[in-house]
């Protein structure tokens, strides 16, 4: 059964004043926070078995979900080192939770959940990254290389050619989580790389062949970062579909009325 971590633990400094009091997690688009957003996803999935990363406004995030008429609590994990080390931090903190089928996603992404429904359709290889494409790239971009569906780079330093760019999914198959696992705990052994994102750990896997792609062209998703990308994020989860949920109780029952504006 597929598991997912939601990585939560940042106060996202670049959407402030919105997050001086609170974490980004729980900015709220289309009426909603965006965890509401992601938990509905993963609902709709199928996905109940979800740990959240906390950090920065902990209390705040396990409240929040209590509020939330949920199938199943998500387990809150708290990481006490969020303000000194980057995200490569929170995954670590989560190790355990990285089995034979785990969906890892970044916490300040929304996603249709036709985006999950292709990912657990599609993806094969050991570690996969889901991407899409665009005509140009900035240098906040988690851009990728790739050579058909293997991933080959990934960084937001790459230069051109350039055939893609993460959008802050993966999935874990078979011995991929602890393939990840291992690669951090190497690392992890000079205190320095605790500055490092997660996904540097990804580009050093991606050398084995190990990393593939799944492309979800056309389907809406948003990174939000700035205070900018809250009407794109609210414009594009006014226009998910929930056709196909996998509906039962709680949130998951929930999808296809209107939710918070939506």
């Amino acid at each position: 059964m597929t598991n997912a971590v939601i990585l939560s633990a940042g106060q996202g400094k670049r959407l402030a004043p919105l997050t001086d009091m609170r974490p980004k997690c729980l900015v709220k688009v289309g009426g909603q926070p965006v965890l509401y957003w992601q938990l509905r996803a993963l609902a709709a999935a199928g996905i109940e078995d979800v740990t959240i990363v906390t950090g920065f406004g902990a209390e705040m995030v396990e409240t929040a979900v209590r509020t939330m008429d949920l199938p199943r609590l998500p387990e809150c994990l708290y990481n006490p080192f969020y303000a000194v080390a980057d995200n490569i931090g929170s995954c670590w903190m989560a190790r355990e939770r990285f089995g034979s089928d785990t969906v890892l996603l970044n916490g300040d992404t929304v996603i249709d959940p036709r985006i999950l429904r292709r990912v657990l359709a599609d993806a094969e290889a050991p570690i996969t990254v889901t991407i899409d494409q665009k005509p140009g790239y900035d240098d906040d971009d988690m851009k990728i290389r790739r050579d058909g569906r293997r991933l080959t780079a990934i960084g937001k330093t790459l230069s051109a050619p350039v055939d893609g760019e993460s959008i802050g999914l993966l999935r874990f198959l078979g011995d991929g989580g602890e393939r990840f696992v291992a690669a951090m705990r190497a690392v992890l052994a000079d205190q320095a790389a605790l500055k490092r994102w997660y996904l540097s750990i990804i580009d050093q896997i991606a050398q084995t062949g190990a990393v593939g792609v799944v492309e979800i062209a056309g389907l809406p998703w948003t990174e939000i970062d700035f205070p900018r990308d809250l009407p794109i994020a609210e414009s594009r989860v006014t226009h998910f579909d929930w056709s196909g949920a996998q509906t039962g109780t709680g949130l998951a029952a929930s999808i296809g009325a209107p939710q918070g504006g939506a």
